[in-house]
């Protein structure tokens, strides 16, 4: 049963509409369960009404028909209490409703269960059967778990059944709305253009074809290379092979020559989608058929024939013309965003960034936010392969994007996107002007980065400086370790641009989610794994070589800081000093005249909250990565869409957690600073400000914002507020008091939708 239950939850995923995946859960289940009716009603996108989508046992004629509102009937009972109920005989329930036309009147025994996905009812599954007795305990449990299994699955064919797969067919607006992640914030209206990755059938977009008979043509031709290329290596090891994998090689060679594959691709393209589509559908269709055999062999065949699949796929990718054009505005969009895919648009035409994978700390994103481009981030429910030439609305404020919007909500976002450009564009000045309190306090903003690219626009930017520059960037887009006079140079370049201005270079961070090609390691729960500080002091032969490399960097400028990030111990940072003393010796021997550096910790792991005045007395200065240390202190993945709603840069603990900070530090006298996103929130920087932190550090293109913001509100009416907010318990509560103090200070341009 079990496994019969698997094959229900795969066909499910792998159907190719809201309608297929339906009719696969109430077959199987009543295949499964042995009951006599088994139907899913859909919650419809109001959440006040269920719709009879799918059945087996009742009246065909009522699907798509019957509706049924929460209060009515029992199973408006189940979506109403969101939960199982199980029923001996329905008819003298109270909440039993007569629906004449339905059928169901002989059935007595009655079990629905909801089925949730991210806290949002999809619908509802119903069994019923003409015993007078409730369902077993085993019936309940299994039902529960096939619902909670399919729902993922269920929530994504029913977005991607809102997309028809031509342009020309499009239907309606209906306003489908995709949860992601933020990972850059902004919001953009535009055309989405498909990026997908070369030979992964899974990535292909639909594309209407321009001329039907070429792309066959196209097809044909490749199908003919790939049986010549097997045919060659059948041939070429020869006496190699043992007699069983010749005949692996004639079974991938009659794949090729059946009407399966021909037949199917052809008609698809036919009814008006490019070759790499129609293959993609005709190979999922297939390889489903065999995936469902018993037979443990056939089964097998299925990874075959996908091999064979792509085989063709790569050969048609060889001939099909390169993407030239991009749409005016567009919405650059794909399965995992890459950053070569992200500088191929023409940098007039990108407007926003949507990824169905990836994180908001993606070297994309990253990007992204460095552009000031508006991106969301995992967006799991992405129907990738439809979505061509639609237009799409990113909202990377909230980490949400609608698909085929209507009127109204296309008018809100154009609404907002055009106070953004008129913001931006009045703001302009700002960015040269000193961050300075009415009431005369300084607040030096400075400026992320991690590209030499970065290095251009930030000198023109108005930053005070380099707050953070993220030195494992141009380890990532290698594939090898830099060397020390490689480092030397790149850190050479941005020390003497900023001079005498400082320059914070944080020393290798990778783990977590930031993987190195040629240094890949596999972890369980990887963000408390092998990262940040870690990884280098386990290799000081690495870490030695980038701090020598610094040091070289900044001879005769005198303005390097160095920030070691993920410090949790007193006894690391006494280790990292006992390295960065080696470093610095060895190039005094060596006759370099340097300055010893400036060395700061990131506070990023709570147990360095709790050490800051042991960990102030040994260092110069103290950078709050607020990114991490939020997400640890909630124990929230913030990149995890599931849980992206509890990260909240404004609940109690987090801004307990900072005063904590900023407390031991002062007493230490040592400067702090806060680097991260809660830097680049408005609301949240006159917490800051009221909380006496020294700098702020944040993207290019938040700079004129957070100087107007410092430039418009008293540090003394900032110190109000933060004792304030610091005693309310939600972060609700906090918002509406420090959107109404943008308001009242005449900064409603900066107060946007959803969470900061």
């Amino acid at each position: 049963m079990l496994d019969i239950l698997r094959r229900i939850v795969q066909d499910v995923s792998t159907a190719k509409d809201l309608n297929e995946a339906l009719e696969v859960i109430v077959n199987g289940v009543q295949e499964v369960l042995k009951v006599d009716v088994c139907s899913v009603y859909q919650a419809l996108p109001d959440h006040s009404e269920l719709l009879l989508r799918a059945t087996v046992g009742l009246n065909p004629e009522c699907v798509d028909h019957t509706r049924l509102s929460y209060s009515e009937g029992l199973v408006g009972l189940v979506a109403e209490r969101a939960e199982p109920v199980n029923i001996d005989d329905a008819s003298q329930h109270p909440r039993y409703k007569y629906i004449s036309e339905i059928g169901e009147e002989t059935y007595h025994a009655f079990l629905g269960v909801p089925i949730i996905h991210q806290r949002k009812l999809q619908g509802v599954l119903v069994v019923q059967d003409r015993i007078n007795e409730k369902f077993t305990e085993e019936h309940l449990t299994l039902l529960v778990t096939l619902a909670a299994q399919v729902a993922g699955a269920i929530s994504h064919a029913n977005a991607t059944n809102g997309m028809n797969v031509t342009p020309k067919n499009q239907i309606s607006s209906v306003d489908l709305n995709l949860p992601g992640v933020s990972g850059s914030p902004g919001v953009a209206v535009g055309t989405a253009a498909v990026m997908f990755q070369q030979s992964r059938l899974d990535s292909v977009p639909d594309r209407m074809p321009t001329l039907p008979e070429a792309e066959i043509e196209l097809f044909e031709n490749a199908v003919n290379e790939v049986k010549q290329e097997l045919e060659d290596i059948k041939e070429r090891l020869g006496d190699r092979l043992p007699p069983e994998e010749r005949l692996l090689f004639d079974a991938y060679i009659l794949m090729l020559s059946s009407d399966t594959i021909i037949d199917g691709t052809t008609k698809r393209i036919m009814q008006g989608n490019w070759a790499p589509g129609a293959l993609r559908d005709t190979i999922k269709e297939n390889v489903r058929v065999f995936e469902e055999m018993a037979d443990p062999y056939l089964r097998e065949r299925a990874v075959d024939l996908r091999d064979i699949g792509e085989r063709i796929l790569l050969r048609l990718q060889e001939v099909q013309e390169h993407r030239t054009g991009f749409p005016q505005r567009t919405i650059l969009v794909g399965e995992e965003i890459t950053a070569t895919q992200l500088v191929e648009v023409p940098a007039e035409a990108l407007a926003g960034v949507v990824s169905a994978k990836g994180t908001g700390s993606s070297h994309v994103a990253i990007l992204a936010r460095a552009m000031g481009i508006p991106t969301v981030m995992g967006v799991s429910d992405l129907p990738v392969e439809r979505m061509e030439g639609r237009e799409v609305i990113v909202d990377g404020y909230q980490g949400k994007i609608y698909l085929q919007p209507s009127d109204a909500i296309r008018k809100e976002y154009m609404r907002l996107f055009e106070e953004e450009q008129e913001l931006s564009e009045n703001l302009k000045d700002m960015a040269d002007q000193d961050a300075i309190t009415p009431d005369g306090v300084t607040i030096p903003v400075y400026v992320n980065g991690g590209l030499i690219s970065d290095l251009a626009p930030s000198l023109e930017s108005g930053a005070d400086g380099v707050g953070l520059y993220r030195t494992e960037i141009p380890f990532m887009i290698r594939d090898r370790f830099p060397g020390e006079q490689e480092q030397q140079l790149l850190y050479r370049q941005i020390l003497s641009a900023f001079s005498p201005r400082p320059v914070t270079l944080r020393t290798l961070d990778v783990g977590g989610d930031k993987a190195l090609p040629y240094f890949q390691f596999e972890e369980d729960n990887p963000f408390l794994g092998w990262r940040g500080i870690r990884i280098t002091l386990d290799h000081p032969e690495i870490f030695l070589t980038q701090l020598r490399a610094m040091m070289l960097g900044s001879e005769g400028l005198d303005n390097l800081n160095i920030l070691l990030p993920m410090v949790g111990s007193v006894a690391e940072v006494d280790e990292t000093f006992q390295l960065i003393d080696q470093a610095y010796e060895e190039l005094s021997d060596d006759g370099f005249r340097l300055s010893y550096p400036r060395v700061g910790v990131m506070v990023e792991v709570p147990s360095a909250v709790y050490l800051v005045p042991q960990l102030a007395r040994r260092v110069d200065f103290l950078s709050v990565g607020t990114n991490d240390l939020i997400q640890y202190l909630l124990a929230v993945d913030r990149n995890n869409a599931r849980v992206a709603d509890l990260y909240d840069m404004l609940h109690p603990s987090v801004l307990r957690a900072l005063e904590l900070i900023q407390k031991g530090a002062r007493e230490a006298g040592k400067p702090v600073s806060i680097c991260g996103e809660m830097a680049a929130d408005p609301e949240a920087v006159i917490l800051l400000l009221g909380m006496d932190y020294d700098s702020l550090s944040v993207s290019i293109a938040a700079i004129p914002r957070i100087k107007w913001v410092i430039r418009s509100i008293e540090h003394a009416r900032a110190r109000d507020l933060y004792l304030k907010a610091v005693e309310m318990e939600d972060p609700a509560e906090i918002r509406a008091l420090l959107q109404k103090t943008l308001l009242d200070a005449g900064l409603g341009g900066l107060v946007r939708p959803g969470k900061s």
